[in-house]
């Protein structure tokens, strides 16, 4: 049994392999769980989940036993492990024998479409698939609804808010507040300006002023993940004054 905490929990066959999985500040690790019939069919499987979320963010957990797998089981089970499996949440991917179910939630809408088509691409006679899958968007608009594409302001060149950036992170605890239960993912991001390898630092340490700032407004931190992004991803044109502006930023991402 594969299985995820707050995301797919994954089921196959012989094998049940639950993903413990928080795609935040990098993933967290991934918990693989059951039983197959040979080392060779298991070293197969964790390949695979580590060539997807990483060689350190998988956790073994596999046992080998007499168990019966139906012909080319394994390779089919590789098949279902893709990297669009890292944008559902709060999931379960299950296969039992030949039939596989994938539940759970995507943040973009334009994922859900995506995300079945991927799955179904990849299985094969006699499989047979039955995609649940939701979009799950009434969270993460309040935390959007909050942020009202302001920018979170610091000083110039360091990770200290201004009094300004403080009053948007004040109204984002109350949207916190009102989606207990779930994490959320504070991403910093620079313009292109200067010397990436400082960018990159100084995202971080801005993703981390924030969550600090929010853990003194008791957001309990447990729910706050951060990373930082340097210069990538930018939402505007880094030639100009104001595109730079708006590429330093902060994004909040309900998971």
């Amino acid at each position: 049994m594969m299985r995820y905490k707050n995301l797919p929990h994954i089921r196959f066959g012989m094998l049940s392999m639950l993903m413990m999985l928080s795609v935040y500040a990098n993933a967290a690790p991934i918990i693989v769980e059951g039983a197959v019939p040979t080392d060779a069919d298991k070293q197969v499987i964790l390949s695979k989940l580590r060539s997807v979320y990483g060689p350190n963010q998988v956790v073994d957990k596999i046992q080998v036993k007499p168990v019966a797998a139906p012909a080319d089981w394994t390779q089919s089970v590789t098949e279902f492990v893709t990297p669009n499996l890292k944008k559902v949440t709060q999931g379960r991917l299950a296969v039992h024998g030949t039939q596989v179910e994938l539940s759970g939630k995507v943040l973009n809408p334009n994922d859900l479409q995506a995300t079945k088509d991927g799955l179904q691409a990849s299985a094969h006679a006699p499989y047979q698939i039955n995609s649940n899958l939701t979009v799950s968007q009434n969270e993460q608009k309040i935390v959007d609804d909050a942020l009202k594409k302001r920018i979170v302001e610091f000083k110039s060149g360091s990770a200290i808010l201004t009094t300004e950036g403080q009053k948007v992170l004040d109204e984002m605890v109350i949207a916190l507040n009102k989606v207990q239960g779930k994490n959320v993912k504070i991403t910093g991001y620079t313009d292109s300006s200067g010397d990436a390898q400082k960018n990159l630092r100084l995202s971080q340490e801005r993703a981390e002023a924030v969550k600090s700032y929010l853990v003194e407004k008791k957001i309990t931190p447990e729910r706050l993940m951060t990373q930082g992004l340097g210069a990538q991803n930018p939402v505007a044109d880094n030639a100009t004054l104001d595109g730079r502006r708006k590429n330093r930023r902060i994004e909040f991402e309900v998971l």
